[in-house]
């Protein structure tokens, strides 16, 4: 366990160092920022690469294990309707507890938070049920997010601009560090149980489709509420002198972020139980596991948070202010890439996502190549949402024609990478993007005297956008190259069988033909 930890912690240092030294370059240069900010990001940086160690660490022995097992026991539930309602709860429950959901609430003060959460929640509850249902009956996945999208975009010509962006990024926002390790394990045990050709294909999808459901359900609300005099407050830096300051800051930080996280694990820890009760499914030994594992994802997690929301996101919003502010605004949109480019590694769901993409694929779409999709995807996704804060272009006219070119392209790829395309659009947008990337958009625009609700919201969709298009690229690669190989082995096989045949067996052999 030890030395998986330790591998563990490298892979979260190798995706966190390169935004560390991305900000402490520009406070040297650009944007110089007091010592004490300072080390009081470096503090939140070595709480996030623990708490990303140790929550993947968790996620593989607890979650990963839970999901399939679930997933792979509903299928054999006779009645459908008891499925469904099963399902329906567990999308509930698993959505609520998702911190970044509460971050998001709190940011659109017309709607009370309770209903934008139940609204959000009950939305993915219906879209998980989709989910599960394009799974059993074999439903193809292009068509269903064709049908859904088209509705989306639709119904977002009724309803105010400002909601377009908040109703998008709730989209973004609810496939997080504890959503989407369930969902896509979930995925995987609902395709073992069938075993046929296509069981493979069908294991990506349900985060694709989960995350469609608070969208519409979001721009339903939409007409019912203003969200006009909606306002969002910037996360102040904490005042530090020394050491001591930055350690107390943490530790007043820590029990608050500590209950909230294990008020949102006590659903899913009721899911287990309730499961195993039933079931029987784990033996003492496995639950064992999976119990140290909760332990293990609780710390992260809770580590991953208060790292990033007492150390990150306050400079995030200083950065944006400060670049916006000086005569170099212009360097937001190559910076906004650069960092968009690494941050999408410091994202705890990716590494899930990564891990078991290419553990479905027997390694022929490896862990790097997805890791590079995403990165040049989300690279360009921040590049456009500071171009917005810059120019005020509403998110309708890149969010149309994106998804446009990302449906167009779902019925030319294999259907494998449609679903491994969706998912990771979800998953790209995760608790970095809440915390690192929206303060700085935010600070930027309110440095610039911009519409917070239609210039800086959206970011968050627009990093579930490019990815969609970016991995749905590499499957037309890949079935390209798949294509040229079944053909140069088809060549050979002609070759050879000429070769062992003489003149006259070839004759015969075209005469019968």
């Amino acid at each position: 366990m030890n030395k998986i930890l330790q591998e563990k912690i490298h892979e979260a240092l190798s995706s966190v160092l390169p935004i560390t030294l991305i900000v402490l370059l520009l406070s040297m240069t650009i944007t110089p920022m007091p010592v004490g900010t300072l080390v009081l990001f470096l503090a939140g940086a070595v709480l996030l690469i623990v708490g990303m160690a140790f929550f993947s660490l968790g996620t593989d022995v607890s979650m990963t294990p839970m999901g399939e097992g679930i997933g792979a026991q509903l299928p054999r539930t006779k009645n459908l309707l008891v499925v469904i309602a099963i399902t329906f709860v567990i999308g509930i429950l698993i959505t609520i507890a998702e911190p970044d959901l509460q971050v998001l609430a709190g940011q659109v003060p017309s709607i009370p938070n309770a209903m934008l959460i139940w609204t959000v929640a009950v939305g993915v509850g219906m879209f998980f049920v989709l989910a599960l249902l394009r799974t059993i009956f074999k439903i193809r996945l292009s068509l269903l997010l064709i049908l859904f999208y088209i509705a989306v975009f639709v119904l977002s010509a009724f309803v105010p601009n400002e909601f377009v962006s908040v109703a998008f990024d709730s989209g973004g926002v609810t496939t997080g560090p504890i959503t989407v390790p369930f969902i896509m394990a979930m995925g995987v045990g609902l395709a073992s149980v069938r075993g046929d050709k296509s069981a493979g294909d069908d294991s990506f999808g349900l985060v694709a489709l989960s995350s469609v459901g608070p969208v519409l359900a979001v721009l339903v609300l939409g007409c019912f509420y203003d969200p006009g005099q909606a306002s969002y407050s910037l996360s102040d830096v904490a005042e530090v002198a020394t050491t001591r300051d930055v350690a107390r800051v943490f530790a007043l930080e820590v029990p608050g972020y500590a209950a909230e996280v294990l008020t949102s694990f006590l659903p899913i820890a009721g899911v287990f139980v309730v499961f195993q009760l039933i079931s029987r499914r784990y033996r003492a030994r496995q639950i064992r596991q999976i119990l140290v594992g909760f332990l293990y994802t609780y710390v992260g997690l809770v580590f991953f948070l208060c790292g990033v929301n007492v150390g990150f996101s306050p400079v995030g919003a200083a950065l944006g202010q400060a670049l916006a502010a000086s005569a170099w605004r212009w360097l937001l949109v190559p910076l906004g890439m650069l960092i968009g480019y690494f941050i999408v590694k410091a994202e705890p769901a990716i590494q899930v996502l990564n891990h078991q993409v290419q553990d479905v694929t027997n390694g022929s779409i490896s862990a790097g190549a997805m890791n590079l999709c995403l990165s040049v995807g989300v690279a360009v996704s921040v590049g456009l949402a500071m171009l917005r804060v810059l120019t005020g272009v509403p998110v309708q006219w890149i969010l149309i024609p994106g998804y446009l070119i990302a449906l167009v392209l779902s019925r030319l790829v294999p259907p494998l990478f449609v679903g491994i395309a969706f998912d990771s659009g979800g998953v790209a947008s995760g608790p970095m993007t809440t915390t690192f990337l929206l303060p700085l958009s935010l600070g930027a625009c309110e440095a610039l005297g911009g519409n917070a609700m239609t210039d800086a919201f959206g970011v968050v969709a627009l990093v579930a956008l490019t990815p969609l298009i970016a991995i749905q690229i590499m499957g037309l690669v890949y079935q390209y190259k798949q294509n040229r190989l079944l053909a140069g082995l088809a060549g050979k096989e002609i070759l050879v069988l000429e070769e062992d045949l003489d003149a006259d067996e070839i004759i015969e052999l075209e005469d019968e033909l």
